[in-house]
């Protein structure tokens, strides 16, 4: 009876839970703010104070920092999940060399229980099986370590798209309520998604 290598099981059973993970997050963040800056620019052209205006550039340019984050933040995610099935492939070829392997090993202990002996070529074979099973290993752990730096990227940037949404969306209440304090919360806000999109790029870069 043959039996599968526990490692490579577990691997291939740890990844398809992180490739339903990843299927989860994948989806890129939209940014529904279009409605938002029509106001605010309605609003800006029919008042008389400057600050308004400010609100206005301000969250155009907060618009274009999420747009590209929810960009970048889909292209990791496609990444992820491109990973993490080269590696599930990886480790599934990893078991069939192990079945193979164990095929030959079985057999050499029946030929030596019965007094016979074991070909050279089937022991060749057997040592050529642990090698490529090493290399095998090698490479699927790679590919499961890009597949997570990606996921973490993804999130990092899902996040800063939050903060830019939410910033936008804290300016055009700061110019319905006529609050250059809720403006100023805006900018914070926005803020802390740079500082996201910023630290995404170290995350990707974390391999």
């Amino acid at each position: 009876m043959f039996t599968l290598n526990r490692k490579g099981a577990t691997t291939i059973v740890d990844g398809v839970l992180l490739s339903y993970l990843i299927e989860d997050v994948m989806e890129d963040p939209e940014v529904p703010t279009e409605h938002l800056h029509e106001e605010m620019h309605h609003h800006a052209e029919h008042t008389r104070e400057k600050w308004v205006l400010g609100v206005a550039l301000s969250s155009a340019l907060l618009a274009g920092f999420a747009a590209v984050a929810s960009l970048m933040a889909g292209h990791h995610a496609n990444e992820a999940m491109i990973s993490q099935i080269e590696s599930t492939d990886q480790w599934s070829y990893y078991q069939a060399k192990g079945i193979k392997e164990t095929a030959l090993t079985s057999k050499a202990e029946i030929l030596d229980a019965l007094g016979k002996s074991v070909s050279g070529a089937d022991k060749d074979k057997v040592a050529q099986y642990q090698r490529d099973k090493q290399q095998i290993e090698k490479k699927a752990g790679e590919l499961e370590k890009d597949a997570q730096t990606h996921l973490r990227t993804h999130e990092v940037l899902a996040s800063a798209v939050t903060m830019f949404q939410i910033a936008i969306a804290v300016g055009a209440i700061s110019v319905l309520i006529r609050s250059r304090t809720f403006w100023l919360v805006s900018l914070a806000v926005g803020v802390v998604g740079i500082a996201f999109l910023i630290q995404s790029f170290f995350t990707a870069g974390a391999h």
